[in-house]
């Protein structure tokens, strides 16, 4: 293969992949965009009062729901306190956070309408730190036991 065709599939395969990111952003800005407006149609408020609440422009949130737009982190936190959601669920919808796994403190912890959303990721951040210190400490314990039963085998 001559330096020219190189050139030209170097160029081929980074339009592909150029048009693969710009379909997975749209997609993801169509997903975050019908979930909101299924969360505002379920909680009974218009587009005008969420638009208000959050302290985005009617326009604009129009265009997040039609998934014209893809909202920033601040925007999301702000269209999920005019939601009254947790923040957290829409940046996992949003494709900027991973989903965690289930957990009954956690669910507990989102859905608490007295605390803020900032406490709320206090919160969640120390109650992951404790489970992920107690699963370090809990392997430590297993290597121990496996290189006693070694010891004995």
């Amino acid at each position: 293969m001559n330096v020219s065709s190189q050139s030209r599939n170097s160029s081929t395969d980074q339009a592909t992949d150029d048009a693969t990111t710009a379909e997975a952003v749209a997609a993801a800005a169509q997903d975050i965009g019908a979930f909101i407006r299924t969360q505002r149609l379920s909680a009974q408020v218009s587009l005008r009062q969420l638009a208000e609440r959050a302290g985005v422009s009617n326009p604009y949130l129009s265009q997040i729901e039609r998934g014209l737009r893809k909202p920033s982190a601040d925007v999301l936190a702000q269209i999920a306190k005019g939601l009254r959601v947790s923040a957290e669920v829409l940046y996992v919808r949003a494709g900027i956070l991973e989903e965690r796994p289930a957990s009954p403190v956690r669910d507990a912890l989102l859905v608490d309408d007295s605390i803020s959303e900032r406490q709320k990721q206090m919160l969640l951040e120390i109650y992951d730190s404790f489970r992920r210190e107690n699963a370090k400490a809990e392997e430590g314990v297993d290597d121990a036991n496996a290189d006693v039963d070694n010891a004995r085998g």
